[in-house]
């Protein structure tokens, strides 16, 4: 499988030359011994795993790390995909799974104080409830989201990161974790407090 070497995006841009696959034959073609038919399956949904994975991890290697262990997993289990829903939701729980997985592994919680903003942040800060575009604004807001996610413990960031950023339902986030409705909810509400006392810390003339 040498699409699995250094893994990187794999360029589609042939797509719109050549019909689009079935995944079910796919499949089908890589249980049979196949293995170059799961490369239009990589191509197909590493967009949306790329875009998981830079929610949980900020260098690009560790990216392209996860992305390459989603896909070795999915291949490596492809036999247990038993086709009573779209491949693509078995696909994204592996790699839910895998998100999940490098957290617990590499997250080190820890409190944000103002002194560790940038002053971009500051200005950001400085200028909430004000209309602005500006792309370092953007850019500023973004980067202090994922520090405060930083401060939760690897479950609840988990859970947030689903819910507010890949707008999933409790509903999917419950069959996703293996958590009940009711507990998504909890450890939800849970995570905004602790995300609200951040800034709560950071800008307290703001938030209390």
């Amino acid at each position: 499988m040498a699409f699995f070497v250094g893994f990187k995006e794999l360029s589609d841009t042939n797509s719109k030359f050549v019909p689009e696959p079935n995944d079910k034959d796919l499949i089908a073609e890589v249980l049979e011994g196949s293995a170059e038919s799961f490369e239009p399956l990589v191509v197909k949904y590493q967009s949306r795993i790329f875009a998981l994975a830079r929610r949980y991890a900020r260098r690009e290697d560790e990216v392209e790390d996860i992305v390459q262990t989603v896909f070795l997993k999915a291949y490596s289990k492809l036999s247990s995909y038993r086709g009573d829903a779209p491949f693509e939701h078995w696909l994204m729980r592996t790699a839910t799974y895998t998100c999940y997985d490098f957290l617990r592994k590499h997250q080190r919680n820890r409190e944000w104080n103002a002194s560790d903003l940038s002053e971009e942040e500051n200005d950001w800060f400085e200028n909430i409830g004000e209309e602005s575009t500006a792309e370092t604004n953007r850019e500023a807001a973004s980067t202090l989201v994922h520090k405060l996610l930083e401060g939760l413990k690897p479950e609840d960031r988990h859970i947030i990161t689903l819910l507010e950023l890949e707008h999933q339902t409790v509903k999917e986030i419950a069959e996703l974790t293996g958590l009940s409705e009711s507990n998504v909810k909890v450890k939800a509400h849970r995570a905004r407090e602790k995300m609200r006392s951040a800034l709560a810390r950071i800008a307290p003339e703001k938030y209390v």
